[in-house]
């Protein structure tokens, strides 16, 4: 096992320059989640390394079923994937609150995400300008609507 970590850190210190130099967040968590698949994949001997980044071995990843707002496969969404979601939805309509977000969130995406997990992407859409956030005055707290 120690074998494995230590060319895991190894492998992780060659890319880090790479990965680092982009300077969204985003892109970096997709090339490092896109390594890990691949990575998985050739461990299993699906494919060789000539093939990882091929068109054909890239999963697909529009599991969102918009009826039932879930998501169907093995790995769970992130947070920053279902505010998007919920954002090309009619779910901003309506102004939100953080806790209103993240009950939402349990209920139909099963997934359980603490309001500080959101409060920064949706202060990041906001400034966006893909949500407006506006002050509630009857609690004075923040409450998220579609711009």
């Amino acid at each position: 096992m120690s074998k494995h970590i230590e060319k895991l850190k190894k492998q992780l210190i060659e890319i880090s320059e790479v990965v680092n130099s982009f300077k969204s967040e985003a892109v970096q968590v997709k090339i490092i989640d896109k390594l890990f698949d691949a990575i998985v994949e050739s461990e299993r001997g699906d494919v060789d390394g000539n093939e990882l980044f091929s068109k054909k071995n890239r999963k697909q990843r529009s599991d969102y079923d918009s009826e039932n707002h879930s998501f169907s496969g093995r790995k769970k969404p992130g947070a920053t994937k279902i505010l998007n979601q919920l954002l090309s939805s009619d779910f901003f309509n309506i102004p939100q609150s953080i806790s209103s977000i993240a009950e939402f969130c349990k209920e139909h995406f099963n997934s359980d995400f603490k309001t500080s997990e959101l409060s920064g992407i949706l202060l990041k859409l906001a400034k966006e300008n893909k949500l407006r956030r506006e002050r509630n005055n009857d609690n004075n707290r923040f409450e998220y609507i579609r711009a």
